[in-house]
C-alpha cells in the first residue's frame, strides 16, 4: 500500500508514519508537509534512508504542490493529518490562515484525489466540531456539528466537504473525529507537554480559568492504531468517533503530572479564560469498537508517565522549539497574562 500522508511532519502524523512502517513491511509513505510552526522534520528523522519512505516538502492548499506529488506516485491512500490547529491561535492570531488549510486545503487534496483515482481518502477532524457537552452525555457520530471557535468552524467546514464529495461523486472518503492526543513530539503548546516541559524548568503552569474544563484523553499510539482499521475496513462515506473513555478536569491533569514529576502544586497559576472555550468533551467510540474491532492498549496512567519520560529525556527537542516562534507566542498568550494577575 503506498499513502500520502499529509501533515506528517507533525504530532499525530509523525506518529502515525512511525506506526505504519513499524508494523507492516509492504507499507510506502509520502510524508508531505508545508512545515509551518508545527511542522518539525525532527519528526522524521529516524526515516532518512529507509527505502519505504519520502518526505516532500508541499503545502495542501497550493493546487501545483498536490498536483505534483500525486502525478508521481500511484496512491492508494491519502491520510490528511494537515491544519493549522490549536485554538488559542487560531483566537488570537487570526482565522484566515485556518481558512486557507483546513478548508481550502481539504477541498484541493479531494480534487486532485478524484483526478488521480486514489482510492481513499481519510479526513482527520476532532471532537471540537461537536461543540461542548453539559455535565453529563457523549458526542455520538450522528451529534450535530456546532464549532464554537475558529478552529473548529474551519475543521467542521473541512467535513461538510468531505462529506459532499462522497454524496456527490460517490468518493471514497472517511472521516475520524478524536478526543485530545497527548504523547511523544506534540507541539510544546498544548496542556500536557506544556505543563511537562514548564515543569522541568520550574516556570509557572498555566491553567485557563477554573481549570474544570473536562477533556477525553487519548494516547496518540491508540489513535494512530484506530486510524490503521479505517484506513483498511471502514466502509466509503463513514464517520467514526474515536475517545479514550479519560473524561478529566484540566486542573486535575496538571496536578497529575506534576505528582508523577515530583513537583510542587504552587507551580500552578490560573490565568483568564479564553474565549469560546468549550467547557466538556466526551467521546462515544462504541461504533469503532463494534464494527472494526477497535480497542486501546494503554491506559492513562501509563501513556502519561510514558509522555514525561519522552520529554524528559528529549530536551534539545522541546528547547529548540520553546526558543523560536514558540517563545514569542507564549509570552503574548500566557506570560503577558501571567504578569499581569501574578506580578
Amino acid at each position: 500500500m503506498k499513502i500520502l500522508v499529509t501533515g506528517a511532519a507533525g504530532f499525530i502524523g509523525s506518529n502515525f508514519v512511525r506506526y505504519m512502517l513499524s508494523r507492516y513491511k509492504d507499507v510506502y509513505v509520502v510524508s508531505f508537509d508545508a512545515l509551518t510552526y508545527a511542522g518539525n522534520l525532527e519528526n522524521l528523522a529516524e526515516f532518512e534512508g529507509d527505502p519505504r519512505h519520502q518526505f516532500v516538502k508541499g503545502d495542501i492548499a497550493n493546487p501545483e504542490d498536490v498536483e505534483n506529488v500525486c502525478r508521481e506516485h500511484k496512491f492508494d491512500a491519502v491520510v490528511n493529518f494537515a491544519a493549522e490547529s490549536h485554538v488559542d491561535r487560531s483566537i488570537h492570531l487570526g482565522v484566515y490562515p485556518f481558512i486557507r488549510t483546513n478548508v481550502q486545503g481539504v477541498q484541493v487534496l479531494l480534487e486532485t484525489s478524484r483526478k488521480y483515482n486514489i482510492r481513499r481518502f481519510v479526513q482527520i477532524s476532532t471532537d471540537e466540531v461537536y461543540g461542548s457537552l453539559g455535565e453529563e452525555g457523549l458526542f455520538y457520530e450522528q451529534s450535530p456539528l456546532a464549532p464554537n471557535n475558529p478552529y473548529s468552524a474551519t475543521k467542521a467546514g473541512a467535513d461538510f466537504l468531505v462529506r459532499a464529495s462522497f454524496r456527490c461523486y460517490g468518493q471514497d472518503v472517511v472521516i475520524t473525529r478524536c478526543s485530545n492526543n497527548f504523547g511523544p513530539y506534540q507541539f510544546p503548546e498544548k496542556l500536557i507537554p506544556l505543563t511537562i516541559t514548564n515543569a522541568l524548568e520550574n516556570k509557572p503552569v498555566p491553567v485557563y480559568g477554573d481549570g474544570m474544563h473536562m477533556r477525553d484523553w487519548i494516547y496518540v499510539t491508540d489513535h494512530c492504531s484506530a486510524i490503521d482499521l479505517v484506513l483498511r475496513k471502514a466502509p466509503a462515506g463513514s464517520v467514526y468517533n474515536i475517545g479514550g473513555v479519560h473524561d478529566i478536569p484540566n486542573i486535575e491533569v496538571v496536578r497529575k503530572i506534576l505528582r508523577f514529576m515530583g513537583k510542587p502544586e504552587s507551580l500552578i497559576r490560573h490565568i483568564e479564560d479564553r474565549p469560546g472555550h468549550d467547557r466538556r468533551y466526551a467521546m462515544d467510540s462504541s461504533k469503532i469498537t463494534k464494527e472494526l474491532g477497535w480497542k486501546m492498549s494503554y491506559s492513562f496512567e501509563e501513556a502519561l508517565q510514558t509522555t514525561i519520560k519522552w520529554y524528559t529525556e528529549n530536551t534539545k527537542w522541546w528547547q529548540r522549539i520553546k526558543s523560536g516562534e514558540y517563545v514569542s507566542y507564549y509570552e503574548k498568550v500566557y506570560s503577558a497574562r501571567l504578569k499581569q494577575k501574578y506580578p
